[in-house]
């Protein structure tokens, strides 16, 4: 089924787009499994310049599409390019292998990709929190594809471009124009590894179903009014995404 993106302060539809068959999600997961470089952290540092170039296009593209005014967009992209910029950064030392005292003769805790990660992500920060997935997701080894909210398929489109013209290889980072349904449809799909959703708790209690019924890790990010308590970032982010393993060597 076709998306429509609309312009929500004037009602004008801005431009319609057709959905991908189930043959090109099929092609995009598999060219997400084939993903593999050396040069992650320069290719997401090429990300955050990108962003901060282009920060007025991207202003404008969310205020079109989901009605964020300009000034919040820029600074969206800004945060957008920082995140990007931090991973890059740090990355290397959070994966680190952590040597732990055993009785063995040496014993090391070591993080290793996940693999292929699906991303539901919702329209109200249209951008960021596409980054704040996809950043720590990439730094730590995995491929990305995103599912984005069905009002924003311009914005969508525009990360998925993003990547490429600095230099990801082509599976790294993808958007699907798929429906809700489709997109928890695919968390059983043999090349997808995990998923994270932000959004409802209704929309968590059904990812988390599927998920759990698969034995597929899931990162859950739901609505509420709670009392919120802030963090550093440390490597939070890249711990949602990797395989933590002992490895003792007798």
């Amino acid at each position: 089924m076709p998306l429509t993106s609309i312009n929500p302060a004037t009602g004008v539809p801005l431009q319609v787009y057709a959905d991908h068959s189930e043959a090109a999600v099929e092609q995009a997961l598999r060219l997400a499994v084939t993903v593999s470089t050396n040069n992650r952290a320069p290719a997401l540092h090429a990300v955050a310049r990108l962003l901060r170039e282009r920060r007025d296009e991207f202003a404008r593209l969310m205020a079109n599409e989901m009605g964020k005014p300009v000034s919040q967009g820029g600074a969206e992209a800004d945060k957008c390019a920082f995140v990007c910029d931090y991973y890059a950064d740090h990355a290397a030392t959070f994966l680190a292998p952590q040597w732990v005292t055993t009785e063995a003769t040496r014993s090391y805790v070591m993080f290793q990709p996940l693999g292929t990660i699906l991303a539901v992500m919702p329209w109200n920060f249209p951008f960021w929190q596409v980054f704040r997935c996809a950043a720590p997701a990439l730094m730590a080894g995995n491929s990305v594809v995103l599912k984005h909210a069905s009002n924003v398929p311009g914005c969508a489109l525009a990360i998925d471009q993003l990547f490429r013209e600095a230099g990801w290889p082509a599976g790294a980072f993808q958007t699907l124009l798929i429906s809700a349904a489709r997109a928890e449809a695919l968390i059983a799909h043999p090349l997808i590894q995990a998923v994270t959703v932000t959004g409802s708790t209704a929309a968590g209690q059904a990812i988390a179903a599927k998920a759990g019924a698969c034995l597929k890790k899931s990162v859950l990010e739901l609505g509420g009014s709670d009392p919120y308590l802030g963090r550093e970032l440390g490597d939070f982010g890249i711990r949602e995404f990797v395989n933590i393993k002992t490895v003792v060597v007798k």
